[in-house]
Order: C-alpha cells, then structure tokens, then sequence
C-alpha cells in the first residue's frame, strides 16, 4: 500500500511539472550549469533543454498549420526545417530583458523569435 501511494505521488509530481512551461529564465539557469563540452550531450539537464525546446517548436509548427487549415494568417510562417545553434538559442534568450525571463515561457520566446525570423506574408 505504501509503495502505492509513493508511485501515485510521484506520478503526480511529474506531471504537474511536466504540465508547466519552462519559463526562459529556468532554461537559462539550467543552461549555465551544463559544461561546454562533448560531455554535455550526456547529461540529463542537458536532454531536458533539448526537449523542451524541441516541445516549443512543435507545439508552433501545430499552431502554424492549424492556424492555415482554419483558414487564417498564422503568427509565423517556419519552414520544414530550422536549424538553429546553442549559442543562437542561448544568445537570443539572454537578450530578453531579464524581467521578462521570469514569465515568458520557452515558446512563447520561440514564437516570437520566429515570428520575427519568419513572418507571414498576408
């Protein structure tokens, strides 16, 4: 019974915080403890980022063509593929302004920048 409730509450636990977005400053924080070198494709922190960013840019591609099925101008126009640098990533995020950080989540950032990168022609 009790290792039960420990995997119900560690379920939960998970997914409550799966259910939250990053914010840029998390991402940002999480970035700077990972070392630059070929032993940070090893680490977990690492992984993390990755996918989160990864989410971020689906979850846009998703909005992007639902946008255009309803018949709409969708807020960016990416192509199939985007390739984007660490730095380019790390760079643009730190030129946020840090009190922004706090509250503009990973893809709203990347919905942004690439609204900004990409924008649809009306």
């Amino acid at each position: 019974m009790k290792k039960l409730a420990l995997a119900v509450g560690l379920a939960a636990t998970l997914f409550a915080s799966a259910a939250q977005a990053m914010t840029v400053q998390e991402f940002l924080a999480t970035a700077a403890r990972i070392p630059r070198n070929p032993t940070a494709l090893l680490r977990a922190d690492t992984r993390r980022l990755m996918d989160e960013f990864k989410g971020s840019a689906r979850a846009i591609r998703a909005e992007q063509v639902a946008a255009r099925r309803a018949g709409r101008t969708p807020a960016t126009c990416m192509p199939d593929r985007v390739s984007l640098s660490p730095d380019e990533i790390l760079g643009r995020f730190n030129s946020i302004p840090a009190p922004r950080r706090g509250s503009l989540s990973v893809t709203d950032a990347l919905r942004e920048w690439m609204a900004e990168r990409y924008p649809c022609s009306s």
